[in-house]
Parts: C-alpha cells; sequence; structure tokens
C-alpha cells in the first residue's frame, strides 16, 4: 500500500510493543503526529539528548524489550554519547536521528555536521535511511540487530535534519517481527559433551566458584542459576551488572566481585581453585584487572558470545549458549546427587566475617549518615518487586557492596560507566514497568548531571523514588587528589571535588515533585515509606558524611 514513511514507522514501532519514546524536538515531525493518531505510544520530552538515551537504556533494562530515543541532527552527537553506557552495558537501544540530506550535502546546512562517524563505536549497526521506502525493511533489520546476540544499540539516521524524510510517500510493507521485540529471540543450546565436561569439573573441584554477570540477567536464568548453584553447593558471586542474579541473603551469596565490590566475594574467588564465568565478559571492573582471579587461574565459562570465551581467561571447557538453557540441561545432567562440600560453608564463614566488619558502619547512628548506614536501610525498605538504578561512582561502590537484593523478584540496573546515568535510567525504567516502584540511588554529584529531568518526571507522572547520598561533593576523587597533593589537602585542592552545599529537597518541591530532607539515621524509614505512597516523584536528598570514603577492593 502507499503510505508515509511517518505512518509506516509509527505502525511498526506500535507493532513491535513500543509505548514510550523519548525525544528532544524537532525529530520526526510527522511521526510524531501519526503516533499520536494511531497509537497509544507515549512521546516523553526530556531536557537533553544523553538523558534520552538514558531513559532509553533504562526502559530496555526493565523490560527486556528496546527502548527508543530520538534527536535531531544538530542534537546527535550528545544523543551519542548517550548510547555509550547501553554500549558498555549489552542493552538494547534503538536510536533514530535526523541527517544530512543528500541533496544538500558539502553545502555548508545550519547545524549540520556528518553524525555517522560518532556512533560508530558505540552501535551494532550504524545506518542512513535516505529513500523512504527502506524505512521498513532498516527498521526490522534494527530490532533484529538489538535484540539478537549480545543485545546493543543500534542507529537509524533519516534523511533531513529532522529526518523529514518521513513526510514522503511510497509503496510499503509495514510488517514486524514480533520474535524480535524481547531479548533474547533466540537461545542458542550447547552440547551435552560439553555440559557433562564442565560438570564434571565442577564435581571434582575442592572449591569450585560461579560469577554470574549481566548475561545470566539478560537470558532471565537467575533462577536456573541459583537451582544449579544449590544442587552443587557452590558460592555464587556477581558482577554489577549480575547483582540481581542471586539475592544477597541466599546462604551461598558471597557478594559482587572485582573493583566495586564485596569483600567476601573477592575473598572466596581468590581462594577457588576453579571458576565457573557466566554471563560475564570477565573485564577490568569485575575481575579487579584481572587479579580476581589472577590470570592463568582455572576457569570454565559459558556466554552467548564466542568472542568471549577465553578472552582473557583460556577455559578448560567452552560452552558457546545461552546461559539459561545451560544451567537448565546442566541441572539435568547432574542428577539427585548430593555433594558434601566444606566448601559452601568456608565461603559463608567469609561473608559473616564481612559482615562482622562492617556492623559499626552499617548500624551507624553517626550524623552526618554513614553512606553503609543508608545502604543497609535500603536493603531492608526496598519492595519485594523493587527495582534499584544506581549511579557509578561511589554509588556504585556503596551500593554494590552494602546493600543486598533480598527477593528474586528485585531487579538491579548499575551505570556501565556514566556519572548521571542512573536518574534518567530510572525514569526510563518506571515507563517500561509502571506498576513496580523503582527506586534511583545517586549522588549530589550524579543528579547534577540531569537535575533539570526532575521537571520531565513532574510533568509526565513518572513516579520514582530518588535517594541522593549527599556529602555536597564528588569526593570519590579525594583519594587521587591526596595522592597528588602529597597527602595534604588545601582549599584550592578542594576546588577540585568539593561543591556548593544545597538542599535538594526543596530544589525538588520547587519543581513540583515531594522533595524530603533526611538528616538522622531513624528518619528514613519513615520518610521512605511516605516516599512509596506518593502520588508524584520522590526527591529523598539523605545528608551524608563528606569524609565518608568507599573501600578499596581487596586483592
Amino acid at each position: 500500500m502507499t503510505i508515509t514513511g511517518a505512518r509506516a514507522l509509527a505502525e511498526m514501532l506500535d507493532g513491535y510493543r513500543v509505548t514510550h519514546l523519548f525525544h528532544v524536538p524537532a525529530v520526526l515531525r510527522r511521526t510524531m503526529v501519526e503516533i499520536e493518531k494511531h497509537t497509544s505510544i507515549k512521546r516523553v520530552r526530556p531536557h537533553g539528548e544523553a538523558s534520552a538515551a538514558y531513559m532509553a537504556d533504562g526502559f530496555a533494562r526493565a523490560s527486556g524489550r528496546p527502548g527508543i530515543c530520538a534527536a535531531q541532527v544538530v542534537g546527535a552527537h550528545n544523543l551519542a554519547a548517550g548510547l555509550r553506557d547501553a554500549y558498555l552495558a549489552h542493552s538494547p537501544v534503538i536510536a533514530m536521528t535526523g541527517g544530512r540530506d543528500p541533496h544538500t550535502k558539502f553545502r555548508k546546512v545550519y547545524q549540520e555536521v556528518d553524525d555517522v562517524p560518532a556512533f560508530e563505536t558505540v552501535t551494532k549497526m550504524n545506518v542512513t535511511i535516505d529513500a523512504v521506502d527502506r524505512i521498513p525493511d532498516m527498521v526490522r533489520q534494527a530490532f533484529r540487530t538489538a535484540t539478537t546476540g549480545v543485545p546493543g544499540p543500534v542507529h537509524l539516521q533519516f534523511a533531513g535534519n529532522e529526518g523529514q524524510i518521513d513526510a514522503a510517500e511510497s509503496e510499503m510493507d509495514p510488517t514486524c517481527e514480533p520474535q524480535f521485540a524481547t531479548v533474547p529471540p533466540f537461545r542458542p543450546i550447547a552440547h551435552d559433551a560439553d555440559l557433562s565436561r564442565a560438570l564434571e569439573l565442577l564435581e571434582a573441584a575442592e572449591r569450585p566458584v560461579i560469577v554470574a554477570g549481566g548475561g545470566v540477567r539478560a537470558s532471565g536464568a537467575g533462577p536456573a542459576l541459583v537451582a544449579l548453584a544449590e544442587l552443587l553447593q557452590i558460592p555464587v558471586a556477581t558482577s554489577l551488572n549480575g547483582k540481581d542474579t542471586i539475592p544477597g541473603s541466599h546462604p551461598l551469596s558471597v557478594g559482587v566481585v572485582g573493583t566495586y565490590s564485596r569483600g567476601s566475594a573477592n575473598r572466596v574467588v581468590l581462594d577457588s581453585d576453579l571458576v565457573f564465568f557466566v554471563g560475564t565478559e570477565t573485564g577490568g571492573m569485575t575481575t579487579h584487572f584481572w587479579k580476581v582471579p589472577p590470570l592463568g587461574a582455572r576457569v570454565l565459562q559459558i556466554d552467548i558470545d564466542p568472542e568471549a570465551l577465553g578472552r582473557n581467561y583460556p577455559p578448560e571447557v567452552a560452552i558457546n549458549a545461552d546461559a539459561r538453557t545451560a544451567l537448565e540441561r546442566m541441572a539435568e545432567l547432574f542428577g539427585d546427587a548430593e555433594p558434601d562440600r566444606g566448601w559452601a560453608e568456608i565461603a559463608a564463614q567469609h561473608v559473616s566475617e564481612w559482615r562482622l566488619e562492617y556492623a559499626p558502619l552499617l548500624e551507624s547512628d553517626q550524623v552526618p549518615m554513614r553512606p553503609e548506614r543508608l545502604c543497609a536501610e535500603l536493603t531492608d525498605l526496598v519492595p519485594e518487586d523493587g527495582i534499584v538504578a544506581v549511579d557509578t561512582g561511589h554509588a556504585g561502590m556503596w551500593m554494590g557492596g552494602m546493600f543486598d537484593l533480598t527477593s528474586p523478584t528485585q531487579s538491579y540496573m548499575r551505570s556501565a560507566g556514566h556519572l548521571g546515568w542512573a536518574f534518567p535510567a530510572s525514569l526510563g525504567a518506571k515507563c517500561a514497568q509502571p506498576e513496580r516502584p523503582v527506586v534511583c540511588f545517586t549522588g549530589d554529584s550524579g543528579l547534577w548531571y540531569h537535575v533539570a529531568e526532575i521537571e520531565t518526571a513532574v510533568r509526565w507522572g513518572i513516579n520514582t523514588i530518588t535517594v541522593v547520598n549527599d556529602n555536597h561533593s564528588g569526593n570519590q576523587s579525594k583519594r587521587g587528589f591526596d595522592r597528588v597533593y602529597g597527602g595534604k589537602q588545601t582549599e584550592k585542592a578542594h576546588e577540585m571535588w568539593v561543591f556548593t552545599e544545597v538542599d535538594f529537597a526543596a530544589l525538588a518541591t520547587q519543581i513540583g515533585a515531594i522533595g524530603i530532607r533526611v538528616e538522622k539515621p531513624a528518619d528514613l524509614a519513615p520518610a521512605f515509606d511516605r516516599a512509596l505512597s506518593a502520588d508524584r516523584p520522590v526527591i529523598l536528598d539523605v545528608v551524608t558524611d563528606i569524609e565518608a570514603l568507599a573501600p578499596v577492593a581487596v586483592e
């Protein structure tokens, strides 16, 4: 049938079950009208292109469905910058931008540069649509690429600074492929011989440990991983991206391993004699730059990406498969044996010793509040169906090590490296899962990046709870400046990491959200309860100790 590109695009987004589009105008204006007329898709307009990308990323991670973001040509580089986190975290995001019109290239069109190269390093697919009749097949390919194998971002550049090619007409078939609306569309199956060999090695090892990564999360393999760990009585450590694959309260859970970690997890992995990596790329953060475990350690590995197998630790058994199907099959092959392994008790003792070591801080009544106490309180306060989105830097260190998920129905998402990601991402997560409570954990340093999105949350009724670890600083940098200033801070040194003291609760209230300032540990629980029942976005401005530094990794 003959239709406009806008009508085709709107119908296809609807057909792929897209519910939200995060955009900074003006882009694909005609499509926006068709979306309004013919779909129920919400066109959320934030205050910056990076925020739009982060919102789409949070949406994707919370739902398992591609998140959609868009910007006109002058904002495309900002959108590309926002895709970096989605790329690092393997999140399926589809970015749509305006682009250079073939008829006016090289004529110095207002605001125009070649944006395509900016997307090349942060996407799996980076293409231009210069003919309207290519919209359907390129959209189908975008969804296929974003969701298959290792998920990741895709960029579609539509001709025209605002993507005006969508106004053109052509004979088009806006058919969708629903299989590619969700991650994972395919579940590659492992060979039984490889799985049996891995089981033999795990049973023969005296001190095996599982390290679960974001691939376990993407596969929905958490229950299968926990079931296999229980059968084999093997301790489980996780990467930050895999933190919600096993509750922190589980007897076999030893915590997050690596750089932003819990000491008990690093100790268990260092003491192990066989490491079973599942759905993790064995990157620098997860392994504390290949010291936990050390290079040369005995390992097994399951990953959907064949290029990840053996990248840093050549495995004795390499299994290229979907994590859930592989782990479920391993449990079937294992049978009913009941291993008698004292190693699990030793690992649990490491956890007990860690809790004893940090109990004074986790239970501290100090004012200003200790971040350890803040994280311990959140462990008790986040509902069993809550989604937690966490920033990088100190936020990631505090929550990675000190916060525990207590239910397999809770979800945890963390920044893959960009400070300021968590707040916009939490808004996207809430759009994806409106019935679930969404809690953002960031610092004042992180909130400042995208503080304007408080207004976006108010305007669109995106009722998240944002917990601000407010020490009016970026004090993660303190250790580094201590080193270069010879161990002695000066007033000039403070300029590099200390900020103005601001009452974020008052600021949020002025914008139209609910702002609550918390200055004492005992006041946090009632404030959080109030936030859970609120009918507006809530900013919990928690005043914490500027001198509190997260512990360094055990190695």
